[in-house]
């Protein structure tokens, strides 16, 4: 099986990077990032590209890195809380999970996300009320993310260091590394 050892979805907030980085130390193999891998195709934040190009560019931009990504990465990838919102990517990640791919969904309370995303400026789907977007995101792209994943981890509420085992000891079982 090619492709990436494992990819994680889930919204903005849910642990992508924090648990990505762990697990990829855990299992001594590269940690990327499809949000990185565009700010550094273009040269400029995905905030700034959000108002300066809007979320279509961005979208189409973040389309074409995902499938980048899935082909010739053999680590731990992260994707953008949006990514699923593209019917491509989707497909991408469900045909990855159906060859044997481990495609976690980090799934989050509104609660827990609220708290750890503040009024953060660098998470520009999230606008004027965070907290009503981000309600609004977790309801809308939950089925998306339940489509694509092959297995869900909560992260509300819990310490990185026991995500980071249960998702390290889920790709042991899938992929036997």
């Amino acid at each position: 099986m090619s492709g990436p050892l494992l990819v994680l979805v889930g919204p903005p907030a849910s642990g992508k990077t924090t648990v990505g980085t762990g697990v990829a130390e855990l299992l001594g193999v590269p940690f990327r990032d499809t949000d990185a891998d565009i700010e550094g195709d273009v040269g400029t934040t995905i905030a700034d590209l959000f108002v300066e190009r809007g979320e279509p560019h961005f979208r189409a931009l973040e389309e074409q890195a995902v499938a980048r990504a899935l082909a010739d990465h053999r680590g731990v990838l992260a994707l953008g809380g949006g990514a699923v919102t593209s019917a491509a990517t989707r497909a991408l990640l469900v045909a990855h999970g159906r060859d044997g791919g481990c495609v976690v969904w980090l799934d989050v309370d509104l609660r827990s996300a609220a708290r750890r995303v503040g009024l953060s400026r660098d998470r520009p789907v999230l606008g004027v009320n965070p907290r009503a977007m981000l309600r609004q995101m977790l309801e809308a792209r939950a089925p998306l993310y339940r489509e694509v994943a092959t297995h869900t981890v909560a992260t509300g509420g819990r310490e990185p260091g026991d995500v980071i085992a249960d998702v390290s000891a889920l790709v042991h079982t899938v992929r036997g590394v």
